[in-house]
């Protein structure tokens, strides 16, 4: 499983329209290949700071299936507007197992 982790700075004050799209492009995901599952995170400290979290098989599914594909072009007319400047996006891999208590 590969862990895709972009940083999204959204235009202040557009935060609620930025949350409730990005809902929205939960069902693009959905139908992404590869894709299995994601979650938003909003900074405390700075609240127009997201990270979406989206996990995947692999690392294709995201760079070359999903990047390549019209479900991008969804997101980015969901999102896209919202932007402050591009996001700054990484990909991981597990090296200690989630541990919930």
């Amino acid at each position: 499983m590969i862990i895709e982790v972009a940083s999204i700075r959204v235009k202040d004050g557009s935060e609620p329209e930025f949350e409730a799209a990005v809902g929205k492009a939960v069902e693009v995901f959905r139908r992404a290949e590869g894709c299995l599952g994601l979650h938003l995170q909003r900074c405390i400290e700075e609240p127009s700071l997201y990270e979406a979290v989206i996990r995947w098989q692999t690392l294709e599914n995201h760079t070359v299936d999903f990047r390549g594909s019209e479900l991008f072009q969804e997101w980015r007319a969901l999102v896209g507007p919202f932007f402050a400047e591009p996001p700054a996006v990484r990909h991981y891999a597990v090296a200690v197992p989630r541990a919930d208590f």
